[in-house]
C-alpha cells in the first residue's frame, strides 16, 4: 500500500507543474510495481488530480455544466477531441517510443518562448477555436512519458491573450474530459487498476488539491515570466543529468 500512497503523492505534486508527472510516476512505477504496464499506471492517476480540478475549479465547471458559459465549453469540446485522436494511437505505440532527455530539452525550449510571449506581451491573431485545436494537439502528444501535459498545454495557451492564471486554469480543466475518458478505457482493459490502486488514487487527490492551491496562489504573486524561467532552467538541468548519467 506505501508503493500506491508514495506514487499517488508524486501525481499529486508534479501533475500541475510543467514538467512531465507521467514520467516520473511511469519511472518510479517501474522499480516499484513489476506486474503492470507503468504508462498504464502513471495515465490512471491523473484520475485523483482531475478530481482536484473538478472540486478546485467547480464554480468554473458549473456555468459549463450549466451552459453559462459556452466559449469555455466549446474549447473543451474542440481540445478534448482532438487530444483523444491524437493521444489514442500515441499510447498505443508508447511503448516503442524513444522518450526522456530530448523531451525535457523540447519542454524547456517551450518553456523559455512562454517565457517570452509574456515577457514581450506577444500575441498571435489565433481565434479561440484555433487554440483550441493548438493546444487539444499538443495535450494530445503529452501522452508520451517524458513530455508534459501541463506545460505543453500551458505553451499553447500562451499564443493567445489569457493572463498567466486563466493559462493555468484552462490548461488543468482540459485535462477533465480526455482524463475520464483514458481512464474508462484503463478500467476496462486492466480491472485491477481501481480495484487495487484506490489508495493511490485517494493521495493523488488530497495532494493535488493542497499543491494546485498552493501553485496558484504563487503565480497570482509572482512574475510569470520567472516561473516559466524557472521551470525551463529545470528541464534544461535534468536533461543534461539525464545525458551525463
Amino acid at each position: 500500500m506505501w508503493d500506491y500512497l508514495f506514487l499517488g503523492i508524486i501525481q499529486g505534486i508534479f501533475e500541475w507543474l510543467p514538467i512531465s508527472s507521467e514520467g516520473i510516476v511511469a519511472l518510479a512505477s517501474h522499480f516499484l510495481v513489476k506486474d503492470l504496464n507503468p504508462i498504464d499506471i502513471a495515465l490512471f492517476l491523473h484520475l485523483g488530480t482531475v478530481f482536484a480540478v473538478l472540486i478546485y475549479f467547480w464554480k468554473d465547471w458549473k456555468e459549463v455544466f450549466l451552459l453559462k458559459n459556452s466559449k469555455l465549453l466549446r474549447f473543451l469540446i474542440i481540445s478534448s477531441l482532438i487530444s483523444l485522436s491524437i493521444g489514442y494511437p500515441i499510447y498505443k505505440l508508447a511503448n516503442n517510443l524513444i522518450v526522456g532527455n530530448t523531451l525535457l530539452l523540447v519542454m524547456g525550449f517551450g518553456l523559455l518562448l512562454t517565457a517570452y510571449f509574456h515577457k514581450t506581451r506577444k500575441t498571435f491573431q489565433i481565434d479561440f477555436d484555433k487554440l483550441a485545436i493548438i493546444t487539444g494537439f499538443l495535450q494530445g502528444l503529452a501522452v508520451i512519458p517524458g513530455l508534459s501535459r501541463s506545460g505543453s498545454t500551458i505553451f499553447g495557451l500562451s499564443l493567445g491573450k489569457s493572463t498567466p492564471s486563466e493559462m493555468l486554469k484552462v490548461s488543468y480543466m482540459m485535462s477533465l474530459p480526455v482524463v475520464l475518458v483514458s481512464s474508462f478505457y484503463l478500467f476496462l482493459k486492466e480491472p485491477i487498476l481501481v480495484l487495487e490502486w484506490w489508495p493511490a488514487l485517494i493521495s493523488s487527490f488530497l495532494v493535488g488539491i493542497l499543491s494546485l492551491h498552493f501553485l496558484i496562489k504563487i503565480v497570482k504573486k509572482i512574475n510569470f515570466f520567472k516561473f516559466a524561467l524557472i521551470f525551463s532552467s529545470l528541464c534544461f538541468l535534468g536533461a543534461i543529468i539525464g545525458f551525463i548519467i
